[in-house]
C-alpha cells in the first residue's frame, strides 16, 4: 500500500514516546515549564510588534437589561479590532468582566444578540448560544472582540463575497505562515490585548477576569488562558479533546492547527497550564467533530492532575445531550461562582 496512513500513525506515536520519555526525566515543574516554553513559542508570545491600543467608543445604545458599547482598539502589526462591551444596567463599582471569544460563524454579533446586520435578534438562539447575552444578564462586563477572519474583520474579497457566515481562516492563515506566523498565535495575541484593554477600564474589577469561548473560541480562551495568568477562570465550550481524537481525526479548520505542538505536548497537557485556575469543560456528547470519547480521556487527564494539585474543587465538566453547540446551563452558575470565589479571596 502507497498511502501514508501507516507512516502517519507511526509519527504520532513516536512523538508520543519521545514526550513520555522526556517526562520521566523532569520533575513535574520542569515538565510544565516545557509545555508553557513551547506553547510561547509556536505561538510567538511577545514576538509580534504591539501597538498602541487607542480605544474609541463608536457607539453606545441602551437596550432594556444591559448597555452595550461598540469600540476600536490596536492589537498588533498595525491591525484594529472592533468589539462590543456589554455592561449590566444599573452595576455600581468595578465588576467581574469576561471575555467572549465567538466561534466559526459571522462573528462577535452571533453571540451578542444580533443578527450579521446588526439588527437586534429576538428570536430563538443559534449553536452558539448568545452565550455573551447569558453572562451579562448574570452580571459580568462582556467584552466581545471580533476574531480576525469573521465577520467584519474578513479579507476584502470574502466580504464582497458577503457570504454569511464564511471566514477568511484558510487564506489568513497560508499567508502568515509565509511569514513564521500562525493565526492560533494572532489571534491569542490580539485576546491579550483585549484583556490589557479590559484592565484600563475604571468599572472592570482587574482581580475577576475569566474567559468563555466556544468552538474555535474556546481554542483562543484555553491558549489565553494558559499563557496569561490575568485570566483567572475559563469555560472552554465543544472544544477539550485530543489532537489525535479531533483535528487529527476528521477535517477541521486551519486555524486549529499549532506549529510543532506534538514536539512538545497533547491537547490535554497545553489546557492543563490552566490549572490550578478554576476551569469548566462543555462538551456535547453527540459533537461530531470534537467526539466525547476523547473529550473524556482530556476530562480524565485534567481530573487527575487538578488532583495532584490539590485543586480538584476547581474543576468542573459538563457533557450533555447535544452536537457542537453551547449547553450554558452549568456553565454559567460556575463561573458566576468561581468569580465570587476569587471576589472572597479563596
Amino acid at each position: 500500500m502507497w498511502n501514508p496512513d501507516a507512516v502517519m500513525e507511526k509519527l504520532y506515536h513516536s512523538y508520543e514516546q519521545k514526550r513520555q520519555e522526556q517526562q520521566r526525566q523532569e520533575t513535574a515543574g520542569q515538565t510544565r515549564d516545557r509545555l508553557k516554553q513551547g506553547l510561547a513559542d509556536s505561538l510567538q508570545i511577545g514576538m509580534l510588534k504591539e501597538d498602541e491600543p487607542l480605544p474609541v467608543l463608536l457607539e453606545r445604545i441602551e437596550r432594556e437589561d444591559h448597555i452595550r458599547e461598540r469600540i476600536e482598539f490596536g492589537t498588533v502589526l498595525g491591525f484594529r479590532v472592533p468589539a462590543y462591551v456589554l455592561i449590566p444596567r444599573g452595576k455600581k463599582g468595578p465588576s467581574a468582566a469576561v471575555l467572549a471569544l465567538h466561534g466559526h460563524g459571522y462573528g462577535s454579533r452571533q453571540i451578542a444578540g444580533m443578527h450579521p446586520d446588526g439588527s437586534e435578534n429576538t428570536g430563538e438562539p443559534d449553536s452558539h448560544g448568545n452565550y455573551a447575552l447569558e453572562l451579562v444578564r448574570r452580571g459580568f462586563i462582556v467584552m466581545v472582540p471580533e476574531i480576525i477572519g469573521f465577520g467584519d474583520r474578513r479579507l476584502a474579497v470574502d466580504l464582497k463575497e458577503g457570504k454569511v457566515g464564511s471566514s477568511s481562516c484558510q487564506a489568513l492563515a497560508s499567508h502568515l505562515l509565509l511569514y513564521g506566523i500562525s493565526l492560533a498565535g494572532l489571534r491569542v495575541q490580539e485576546a491579550q490585548r483585549a484583556i490589557d484593554y479590559m484592565l484600563s477600564r475604571d468599572d472592570v474589577d482587574g482581580g475577576r477576569v475569566g474567559c468563555f469561548g466556544f468552538s474555535g473560541g474556546a481554542l483562543i480562551a484555553s491558549y489565553t488562558a494558559a499563557m496569561d495568568e490575568r485570566v483567572k477562570a475559563a469555560v472552554l465550550c465543544a472544544f477539550a479533546n485530543t489532537f489525535k481524537g479531533s483535528i487529527m481525526h476528521v477535517r477541521h479548520c486551519i486555524d486549529n492547527y499549532l506549529p510543532g505542538a506534538l514536539a512538545y505536548g497533547e491537547l490535554p497537557e497545553l489546557m492543563g497550564l490552566i490549572a490550578p485556575r478554576p476551569l469548566f469543560i462543555a462538551s456535547g456528547k453527540q459533537d461530531p467533530i470534537f467526539p466525547v470519547a476523547t473529550a473524556e480521556v482530556s476530562i480524565q487527564y485534567l481530573q487527575n492532575l487538578y488532583t495532584e494539585a490539590g485543586a480538584a474543587e476547581n474543576l468542573g465538566f459538563h457533557l450533555y445531550e447535544g452536537k457542537h453547540e453551547v449547553n450554558g446551563s452549568q456553565a454559567y452558575p460556575w463561573l458566576v461562582k468561581a468569580m465570587e470565589r476569587e471576589l472572597s479571596g479563596h
